[in-house]
């Protein structure tokens, strides 16, 4: 057995939860937020057989779309002056995915 931890964006995960259902994936959901842009993001626990993590990790690749986003930087105080920093182009999205072996897997 294995345990998938995947941390995704919190826009993709509706689609990915959906579609992994549909295979017959079940998924504990946490709501969890990022350390960089503090983004509300969606870490979901999977628990599954070692011979379906690669169709697992598809479905997340299908579902899970990287995309750039323009942010603002904080401004600055400098001298008594605030500076607003130029925004600046980030790649958000995609999944951060662990994959963990277990020893036991129990559903009560």
């Amino acid at each position: 057995m294995k345990l998938i931890i995947a941390i995704v964006n919190k826009e993709d995960s509706s689609d990915l939860i959906h579609n992994l259902n549909k295979n017959n994936f079940m998924s504990t959901k946490l709501a969890t937020t990022g350390g960089f842009l503090r983004a509300g993001n969606i870490t979901l626990l999977i628990g599954t057989e070692e011979e379906r993590v690669d169709e697992c990790i598809e479905i997340m690749r299908k579902c899970c779309s990287q995309h750039t986003q323009l942010i603002n930087p904080a401004s600055v105080n400098y001298a008594d002056q605030l500076f607003s920093p130029a925004p600046v182009s980030i790649t958000i999205g995609g999944a951060t995915v662990f994959v963990l072996d277990i020893d036991q897997f129990i559903k009560m």
